[in-house]
């Protein structure tokens, strides 16, 4: 009986000692941080994120997920109940995404903020604020993904169609123009070949031609220089210039002194002769006046003067 009695207090002891035992791990690692709560509502999808999940700001950890559920107001939409240290700098303008540990696929939550400087968020137990939960890098790249399958499923289609039997034959009766005329430039180089072997020909008469330009310059030049020699020659002083000067000048003066004399002695002729002319044209005048007005005193000659006051015949005009 008393070995029975030692074995039964002996296991009593053992079991206080680990009830003990873990009332002092859990007193130990019990969470001393205050916490303040905030709600992430969103009707995206969360997959590898489970409660107790880390919350991090920033890539700092600052706390951690306290439960998900589903919202009984709406459908669909799910609610993620975080606490975070008070002293985390939660703002109007902070939101939330999704990221993922390695290959491991456990997710957390990430806070970021657009702004520094903004407005902190208030938040209670009763009534905890909600931030916004954006689309994370898996969300972005799903949506996307699904953007390049479509694109590449309608690349897939217009190349269906572009190699069509219809379109290949079209390509195939181009790659045979192509090569009908690959064939045909071949030939060229061909036909090119005489006209490349006078090319050393043409160069040397191209030569031989500047050759003879070069010393018709230089004829030219020295004909140039003798012009100017010439040109200075003649007019220097005393050369023929100033003498063809001078008999230009000894003729004019001649020219003006057989004017003077002209103008002196032949002049008061022509005037008399110009004078008589007048008087001869002014008679004429009036004797084509006169046969203009009686033609028949050609044959009859002139009318007699009517007599005038005094004479025979004359008869006073009456009024």
């Amino acid at each position: 009986m008393e070995n029975r009695s030692h074995a039964l207090m002996t296991g009593f002891f053992t079991i206080l000692l680990l009830i003990a035992a873990l009332l002092f791990g859990v007193w130990f690692n019990r969470d001393r941080i205050e916490r303040v709560p905030y709600l992430l509502a969103t009707t995206l999808s969360v997959p590898g994120l489970n409660p107790q999940a880390a919350v991090r700001y920033r890539g700092l950890e600052v706390g951690k997920v306290d439960a998900i559920d589903f919202d009984p107001g709406v459908a669909g939409r799910i609610l993620v109940h975080i606490s975070v240290d008070k002293d985390t700098p939660v703002t109007v303008s902070t939101y939330a995404t999704l990221g993922y540990q390695g290959v491991t696929g456990i997710a957390y939550v990430q806070l970021d903020d657009e702004q520094s400087g903004s407005k902190l968020l208030a938040t209670s137990a009763a009534n905890p604020a909600r931030i916004e939960l954006r689309p994370g890098l898996l969300d972005q790249l799903e949506k996307r993904g699904k953007k390049i399958l479509d694109q590449a499923e309608t690349l897939t289609t217009k190349m269906n169609q572009l190699l069509s039997p219809e379109n290949q034959k079209v390509m195939l009766g181009a790659f045979q123009d192509v090569s009908a005329a690959a064939k045909a430039y071949a030939s060229v180089p061909q036909q090119l070949a005489p006209t490349l072997a006078t090319l050393p020909q043409l160069s040397e008469q191209a030569r031989r031609s500047l050759v003879a330009v070069a010393g018709a310059s230089a004829d030219v030049s020295r004909v140039a220089q003798n012009f100017d020699a010439l040109g200075q020659r003649l007019q220097a002083p005393g050369g023929a210039l100033d003498k063809i000067g001078g008999t230009v000048e000894r003729v004019g003066l001649s020219v003006e002194a057989i004017g003077a004399g002209i103008e002196l002695e032949a002049l008061p002729h022509v005037i008399d002769l110009s004078d008589e002319a007048r008087s001869s044209m002014r008679v004429l005048k009036r004797t084509m006046e006169g046969l203009n007005e009686r033609p028949q005193s050609i044959l009859f000659g002139a009318p007699d003067a009517p007599p005038g006051p005094g004479e025979a015949g004359f008869v006073a005009p009456t009024q």
